[in-house]
């Protein structure tokens, strides 16, 4: 069966991909019916594995066929890779300034109670970042189409595996809140799972787009690269850290870049 996928159009595998992580992300949404707390071990855990398999996807799934292909394509490399990893980078971190200043002034004005403010907020905030994860699943499917060393069909679904890994909890964490703050458990679960559903129209997107605009492709794979690093230092590693066992989630930190470094190469 999986073989039978991997004979698909790349924006068809990039389809599947992102909704495999959209369905994790409804996964963890769904466990406001059964848990009213979490194991926080647990959680803090795979985020920290996410956030090596992310960390490493970045390097050796995007930035360095970025490199290669700049390269190929007469560009200057370390230029395009800057330009395209700061530009992911900055992207997030105004759009996550805009965001939150206009949704903190709407709220202020209307009046609305803290923490149903926190919970929508929440609830914006993961969406954003699931649009690079999307592009960034879908740019990676897309660039195997390329032929470049580092770009292979085994790293993208590995890339779409290790985001999905993070997306377990990110789903559980938006609809936790909002079934604390009286929503009932199916509408928390259908915010919940509704924060995944950029994903996928985000990763065909990215896979269309690199077929479509070749000499972009450089540039994009570092953009996605930069926007995945974001999300990993803004948001996972702190996240991660606030677990008292905080040498155990740095470890799990590392054993999820090895094991997107091992497989990728491996299978490379």
């Amino acid at each position: 069966m999986f073989e039978g996928i991997l004979q698909l159009a790349y924006p068809v595998q990039a389809l599947l991909a992102t909704l495999l992580t959209w369905g994790i992300t409804s996964l963890g949404a769904c466990l406001v019916f059964f848990m009213a707390k979490p194991n926080q071990n647990l959680m803090d855990g795979m985020l920290g594995v996410a956030g090596g398999v992310m960390i490493a996807a970045s390097f050796f799934s995007l930035l360095a066929p970025s490199i290669e292909m700049s390269q190929a394509l007469g560009l200057i490399p370390w230029l395009t890779a800057l330009a395209g990893f700061l530009g992911g980078g900055l992207l997030l971190f105004l759009g996550d300034r805009f965001f939150t200043h206009h949704l903190e002034t709407r709220f202020s004005a209307e009046g609305s109670p803290k923490g149903l403010k926190r919970s929508v907020m929440l609830v914006v905030s993961i969406t954003l970042h699931n649009i690079p994860e999307g592009m960034a699943i879908g740019v990676a499917f897309g660039s195997v189409a390329f032929g470049l060393e580092g770009s292979t069909l085994a790293g993208a679904w590995l890339l779409a595996l290790g985001i999905g890994m993070q997306n377990l909890p990110e789903g559980m964490a938006v609809s936790v809140p909002l079934r604390r703050e009286g929503f009932s458990r199916k509408q928390a679960f259908f915010f919940g799972q509704l924060s995944g559903i950029a994903e996928p129209i985000a990763g065909v997107l990215g896979a269309i787009l690199v077929l479509k605009v070749h000499a972009a492709l450089p540039f994009l794979l570092a953009f996605a690269a930069g926007a995945m690093i974001y999300v990993v230092v803004e948001e996972l590693i702190p996240e991660s850290q606030t677990n008292e066992n905080k040498a155990w989630m740095a470890l799990f930190t590392l054993v999820g870049f090895s094991l997107m470094m091992v497989l990728d190469i491996a299978l490379g």
